[in-house]
């Protein structure tokens, strides 16, 4: 069932009415912006977009696609009664979150992402959840049952393109190198848990790089090891004079090797 957060912003983004659910190459397309581009609203998982995304930009017909990230930074908890509608109690929820949140569901779409005319927008919102209260089928199960999220307000919208716009949003530079998780975690402020999921993410995304290990802890290193460059075969090297221009190569004087005679084999004859 569709929320009514979802069609808030589909209308939001939508260049108007008529744009909304679209038909594009047997997919379901939530809404198409003024300029042409696809726009998908994910508030569950980023992974069921995996497949959906190859093959929409995997097509040579050049359509950019937009798949927006909504956050809730801060919700309402409204449950009301069942049959009559009414508001029995409202409250603020204790829990907040930031655009980092992301990377919960990035680490099912890192296969994807960075990909070419793809553009990962994170929105965060506060929002309205209403909910009912109902028994609970299992022993520790829910207490309350969802029934709607709603938009209230849009704060700020965080576009994502390549590895590069990730990286900046990240405190990199209050890691050493190499790192590991404990060091992004207290960077980032965060669990370790979580931070391990951020180096996932990133090392999927080839932003950094393994670098060994410290004891049982995994080192990371966001510079690419240095290679020197092998010569490849069949090309000489010319090394350049005073001048700056290229000396001719000496041939090289191959000596004749001493070839000593072999001594002659002693040949048998047998008594008459």
């Amino acid at each position: 069932m569709e929320t009514s957060l979802h069609q808030q912003l589909k209308t939001l983004y939508a260049c108007d009415a008529s744009k909304t659910e679209v038909s594009v190459r047997g997919f379901r397309i939530d809404a198409i912006a003024e300029d042409g581009e696809l726009i998908e609203i994910q508030h569950a998982s980023l992974g069921a977009l995996r497949d959906k995304t190859r093959k929409l930009l995997s097509a040579r017909t050049g359509d950019r696609l937009r798949i927006v990230k909504p956050i809730v930074r801060r919700k309402r908890i409204t449950t009301v009664c069942k049959k009559s509608g009414e508001v029995l109690r409202s409250r603020m929820s204790p829990k907040s979150c930031d655009w980092l949140e992301v990377f919960m569901d990035l680490v099912h779409f890192a296969t994807v992402f960075p990909k070419k005319r793809l553009t990962l927008e994170v929105v965060l919102i506060d929002a309205e959840e209403t909910r009912i209260d109902c028994v609970p089928r299992r022993r520790r199960g829910k207490t309350y049952k969802t029934v709607d999220i709603c938009l209230i307000e849009v704060g700020e919208a965080i576009s994502l393109e390549t590895r590069a716009d990730l990286l900046a949003r990240l405190p990199i530079d209050q890691l050493p190198s190499p790192f590991d998780t404990s060091h992004l975690a207290s960077a980032l402020s965060k669990p370790r848990w979580f931070a391990q999921k951020v180096a996932y993410c990133l090392r999927t995304m080839k932003a950094i790089h393994s670098a060994g290990k410290r004891g049982n802890a995994q080192l990371y290193c966001f510079k690419p090891p240095k290679t020197e460059a092998k010569s490849k075969a069949g090309k000489s090297d010319t090394s350049k004079s005073d001048n700056g221009k290229p000396e001719a190569i000496k041939p090289k004087t191959i000596k004749p090797r001493a070839v000593k005679p072999k001594p002659a084999k002693s040949s048998k004859t047998s008594a008459a």
